[in-house]
């Protein structure tokens, strides 16, 4: 840990704070035409960052990621555009700094007003996906937060090229550029110091692997939001219709298997194993999947399954692998996702609705779904425009990170002279 590296960092976080206090004070107006402008030094932009894009999948070609991995870094124009496109989006919706949440007067007259206000500087730190570059930017841009910005190795080259149309968009408009800053360096050595600068950096979110985000968390000495792994499950109860079922567990499966809301275990109950499972499977190997299953899975299937190992019922494969267990009843299934999930997204497929709303209920989970694909755990689909991350926390944000969870609130008092007795 160098000491040109920490005081790199803490010179970004002057900034940041510097840049944050600024914020604070521009109108809604204002934040929405700094995001125009940055969505349109974006689509500018397209070529440059395309070429840095190629840049970056070349190397990780060269170091043997996976297909999967590869696709989560690959840009194209049309994916640009897209990010352009929900810049857009955010603009478009409505700012929630200042909001009144509840005003009372008291006895003696005063009164008190509670508001949501920026968090003040958010760190995050991320590998792979470079559009979480600008997501994770422009959300912080709307909601009046600085941002300081550790993305992984893979993308280093698309994600400067990112936030150089970020910034030049930010200059046009007249935002501080020091208001989304983006660590030069992927030294090891940034993880905990960032986390150690609670002067500088009121929250930091960790969007990774398992050991970055301990890392984070062993060294953070301000609120952590995680956006932790995804084992995500579905349940094919005995009433569900099959179609649907096989339909959901293919889509929520290969749709996209290397984003954290892809399915990694398939739960079916008993009474309809044998009717489903070779229908589920035709369809998924057809896809490439590889199926691994319990003993009854197998008994069903036979050589179109392999025999699962205890780590798969808590694997997130972020491949084409499929986890299949058969269980008795509904209370087993329950019970398995709540002890070997992840808290990200889970699913039943079923026309019983009192088991429906059950599921609903005890599912430990921060999105649960009834017919339809856990694919649908993610910011823009929700209609927040984008996230920041997908919260398997419980405080203060729970599943995808809209707006409103970048704000927190402070009260406010109006007097006339009262003086406490």
């Amino acid at each position: 840990m160098t000491t040109d590296l920490t005081t790199e960092l803490e010179e970004m976080g002057r900034r940041a704070r510097a840049a944050s206090h600024l914020l604070a004070g521009f109108t809604t107006m204002q934040k929405n035409n700094a995001l125009l402008a940055v969505a349109q030094e974006l689509e500018l932009a397209i070529d440059t960052i395309l070429e840095a894009n190629a840049e970056d999948v070349s190397r990780a070609e060269s170091h043997g990621l996976s297909g999967a991995m590869i696709d989560r870094l690959r840009l194209s124009p049309t994916r640009i555009k897209k990010m352009a496109d929900e810049v857009r989006n955010v603009a478009e919706l409505p700012d929630p700094v200042g909001k009144q949440l509840v005003r009372w007067i008291r006895p003696n007259g005063i009164e008190i007003t509670k508001i949501r206000v920026p968090i003040g500087v958010v760190g995050i730190i991320y590998e792979s996906r470079p559009n979480v570059t600008s997501d994770a930017a422009v959300l912080c841009l709307k909601t009046g937060n600085a941002t300081i910005l550790r993305g992984g190795s893979e993308a280093i080259a698309s994600n400067k090229a990112i936030v150089e149309a970020l910034s030049r968009g930010l200059e046009e408009s007249g935002l501080p550029r020091d208001s989304v800053q983006l660590v030069p360096t992927t030294d090891r050595d940034v993880v905990p110091i960032m986390a150690g600068m609670d002067q500088y950096i009121d929250m930091i979110v960790p969007r990774g692997g398992h050991a970055l985000i301990e890392a984070v968390v062993t060294h953070a000495r301000m609120p952590v939001i995680k956006h932790y792994h995804g084992v995500c499950h579905l349940f094919v109860e005995q009433a569900a219709d099959l179609d649907m079922a096989v339909d959901i567990t293919v889509n929520a499966k290969c749709q996209r298997p290397g984003v954290c809301n892809a399915l990694e275990t398939l739960l079916v109950e008993e009474p309809v194993a044998k009717a489903f499972l070779p229908l589920a499977a035709k369809s998924l190997k057809q896809q490439g999947v590889e199926l691994r299953g319990d003993d009854a899975t197998r008994a069903i299937l036979g050589d179109d399954c392999l025999p699962a190992e205890p780590a798969d019922w808590t694997a997130e494969y972020l491949d084409l692998i499929l986890s299949i267990r058969v269980v008795p009843d509904f209370a087993a299934a329950v019970e398995h996702i709540n002890h070997y999930g992840s808290h990200h997204s889970d699913a039943i497929v079923t026309e019983n609705t009192m088991l429906a709303e059950q599921f609903l209920n005890q599912i430990d989970s921060a999105t649960v779904y009834w017919n339809a694909s856990t694919r649908f755990t993610d910011g823009n689909e929700f209609g927040f425009g984008a996230e920041i991350g997908i919260s398997t926390d419980k405080l203060h944000a729970r599943g995808p990170m809209g707006l409103e969870e970048l704000t927190t609130y402070k009260y406010q008092i109006r007097g006339e002279g009262q003086l406490k007795q």
